[in-house]
C-alpha cells in the first residue's frame, strides 16, 4: 500500500494538463491513481477497513510468542533456583537466560530483512515457526544449561523473524488513518502473551508451559496459510500482478463503487502500485557518466540496496530512531520490566515484589488496549512529550520517598509501587510503544526490510545494554532512589528530542515523510513561499513603469 512519489504525481498531473481532449472521467481517474495511498478513500467509514484491519492482526498474533518468551524467564527462574528442582543453575546461568534472548533478536531482525524481501512477508512469518517450536521442546526436555540457552536462543531467533515481517506488512496493507493504530497491536499483542505466560507460571510448572507454548506459535501460522493474503506491495515488486489484484480484491471488498468511474478501488489502487514500481525502476536508471565507468565493485554497491542508507531518506531516520530508541531504553522502561521484581525489593516496599510485577503486566497490557486509540487520535510528538513528562514526574516522586524510606523518615512503602505503575501507563502513552511503529514508518520502500530490521536489531542491542548496566548503574549512582532520578533526567531528554528533531507522522502519507528527509518538503513550501511574493510584488513593478512612462512622455511633450 505505497503511495507514488511525488515526482510522479506531479508528471501525472501535468500530462493531464496537456491532454486537451481528455475525458473528465479519465481526468479524475487519473487524479486518484496519481495519489500514492488510495486507501485513504472513504476514511469516516471504519465498515470499509474490516478486511485490513483483520489480516493486520491476524498477522501481528505472532507477537503473541515474543511476549511469551520474554515473560517465560520471569517463570522459569523462581522454579529452577526452588531447592526441589530437577534442574539446577547458578544466579549467573539464569541471569543469562534471562538476557540471552535479547541478543538473539537482532540476529533474527537481519534474516528477517532478507527473508521477506526473498520469499515474501507472509512466508517469513510461516518459516519463523520452526526455530521457536524447536526452541520450545528443547526448554521442556532441558537437562542441563547448554540445552536452555539453545532453546531460549531459537526461540529469539524466531520471534525476530516472525515479527519484523508482520510489521512490514501492516504498514504496507492498512490506509494511512489506521496504519499508527494496526501497528500497535503488535505490542499490545506481545503484552498480552507476557499476561499469559505469567499466569500459567502461577499454576503450571515452567516445561509444562513450554510444551503449551508451541500451540502459541503454530496458531498464528493457521490462521496466516487460512485468510491472509501476501502484500500488494510485494507480489507487483515480484511481477506476480495477478496475485497482487485477488489481494487487493479482498483488502478492498468492503469498499463501496468510486463515483465516475468504472474501476474498483482495488483495481485503481494495483495501477497504483504499479506505477510506483515502474517509477522506483525508473529511478534507477540514470544518464551515461563517468561514474558509469567506475569499477564493477563500486557500480555494484550503488545498484544494491545499501546504498539507500547513504541518501537523507535513509540515514536521517536511523540517526533519529537511534537517538529515540537510547533515550527510550535508558530512560527505565525495559529495565523496570524485566527487574521489576528486584525493583520493588530495592526500593524498601512492603507489599509483595512478586503480586506488584504482575500488576505491572497487567497495567501494561490494559494501557496497551488504549494506545490504538491514541495513537489514531493524536499526534506522535506530543504523545511522546507527554509520556516524557509524567515518565519524569514518576520517578522523580518514587525516587524522593524511596530516599525517605531509605533514611526511615517514612513508611509510605506504597507510594513507590503507585509511581511506578503510573510510570507503566505514561510509558505506554508514547515513549514506549511510538518508537517501534516508526522503524517502519520512516524508511522508503526500496530498503523498508532491510531497515526496519536493521534499527529493530540496533534497539535490542541498546535493550541489552541497558538491562546489563541496571546493576553497575546502581552501585555508580548509590542506590535505587539516585537510579529513579536518572531515568527522570533521560524522559526529561526524550521530551526535548522530539520537539527539536522528532519528525511527525500521523496521518501523513508515507511520500509525504519521505519528502521531509528528502528536503522536498522545504523547497516546496520555499517555492510557494516565493510564488506568492512574485504575485504580490508585481503589480508595484508595473505601477512604477508606467509612472515612469508617464513622465517621460510629459518631458517629450514639453
Amino acid at each position: 500500500m505505497d503511495p507514488l512519489s511525488i515526482g510522479a504525481s506531479a508528471l501525472s498531473l501535468q500530462q493531464r494538463e496537456d491532454t486537451v481532449d481528455q475525458k473528465p472521467d479519465d481526468a479524475f481517474r487519473e487524479v486518484i491513481a496519481s495519489c500514492r495511498s488510495l486507501s485513504s478513500y472513504d476514511t469516516n467509514n471504519l465498515r470499509t477497513a474490516l478486511p485490513q484491519a483483520f489480516v493486520a492482526v491476524v498477522a501481528a498474533s505472532f507477537h503473541i510468542v515474543i511476549g511469551i518468551s520474554l515473560a517465560f524467564s520471569a517463570i522459569l527462574i523462581p522454579q529452577v533456583e526452588a531447592p526441589d528442582s530437577d534442574l539446577k543453575l547458578t544466579p549467573i546461568q539464569t541471569s543469562w537466560v534471562a538476557s540471552i534472548i535479547v541478543l538473539s533478536v537482532p540476529v533474527g531482525c537481519l534474516i528477517a530483512g532478507v527473508l521477506m524481501e526473498w520469499i515474501g512477508r507472509l512466508n517469513a512469518i510461516k518459516l519463523a515457526a520452526i526455530p521457536c517450536c524447536v526452541g520450545w521442546i528443547l526448554m521442556a526436555t532441558s537437562t542441563n544449561i547448554y540445552m536452555m540457552l539453545g532453546g531460549r536462543i531459537l526461540t529469539g531467533l524466531g520471534s525476530a523473524i516472525g515479527t519484523s515481517p508482520a510489521i512490514v506488512y501492516i504498514t504496507e496493507v492498512a490506509r494511512p488513518d489506521l496504519r499508527g493504530s494496526l501497528i500497535s497491536t503488535a505490542p499490545t499483542l506481545a503484552s498480552f502473551g507476557m499476561v499469559i505466560a505469567y499466569a500459567k507460571g502461577a499454576y503450571m510448572s515452567w516445561r509444562l508451559v513450554a510444551w503449551l507454548n508451541i500451540i502459541y506459535t503454530l496458531m498464528p501460522v493457521i490462521l496466516i496459510q487460512i485468510f491472509v493474503p501476501e502484500s500488494p506491495v510485494w507480489l507487483v515488486a515480484k511481477g506476480r500482478i495477478e496475485d497482487a489484484a485477488k489481494s487487493l480484491k479482498y483488502l478492498y471488498k468492503a469498499y463501496p463503487q468510486p463515483e465516475h468511474t468504472t474501476q474498483s478501488m482495488a483495481d485503481m489502487h494495483l495501477a497504483s502500485l504499479q506505477r510506483e514500481h515502474e517509477t522506483n525502476l525508473a529511478s534507477k536508471m540514470k544518464v551515461p557518466s563517468r561514474a558509469d565507468f567506475a569499477p564493477m565493485q563500486k557500480d555494484g554497491f550503488q545498484n544494491s540496496k545499501w546504498a539507500g542508507f547513504l541518501k537523507p531518506t535513509g540515514y536521517k531516520p536511523m540517526i533519529i530512531l537511534f537517538w529515540l530508541f537510547l533515550i527510550q531504553q535508558f530512560s527505565g522502561i525495559y529495565i523496570t520490566l524485566f527487574f521489576a521484581v528486584t525493583f520493588f525489593q530495592e526500593v524498601g516496599t512492603d507489599i509483595n515484589a512478586f503480586h506488584a510485577s504482575i500488576f505491572v503486566g497487567v497495567t501494561r497490557f490494559v494501557m496497551s488496549l488504549m494506545n490504538a486509540w491514541l495513537l489514531k487520535r493524536f499526534r506522535r510528538r506530543p504523545l511522546i512529550m507527554v509520556s516524557s513528562l509524567g515518565m519524569a514526574a514518576c520517578m522523580f516522586v518514587s525516587g524522593l520517598v524511596t530516599y525517605w524510606i531509605k533514611q526511615g523518615e517514612t513508611g509510605l512503602g506504597w507510594i513507590p509501587v503507585a509511581c511506578l505503575l503510573l510510570y507503566v501507563c505514561t510509558s505506554m502513552i508514547g515513549l514506549l510503544t511510538i518508537p517501534w511503529t516508526m522503524t517502519a514508518e520512516l524508511f522508503p520502500t526500496d530498503i523498508r526490510g532491510i531497515a526496519h530490521s536493521i534499527s529493530y536489531s540496533m534497539a535490542n542491542v541498546l535493550m541489552f545494554a541497558a538491562i546489563q548496566s541496571y546493576r553497575s548503574l546502581s552501585d555508580f549512582l548509590g542506590g535505587a532512589y539516585a537510579v529513579q532520578w536518572f531515568f527522570a533526567a533521560v524522559s526529561i531528554c526524550g521530551f526535548g528530542f522530539a520537539l527539536l528533531f522528532l519528525p511527525e507522522t500521523h496521518g501523513k502519507k508515507l511520500s509525504e515523510i519521505q519528502a521531509h528527509f528528502s528536503g522536498e518538503a522545504k523547497k516546496q513550501k520555499k517555492l510557494k513561499k516565493q510564488k506568492k511574493n512574485g504575485v504580490t510584488n508585481r503589480k508595484p513593478k508595473q505601477t512604477l513603469e508606467t509612472v515612469q512612462e508617464a513622465e517621460r512622455m510629459m518631458k517629450e511633450t514639453v
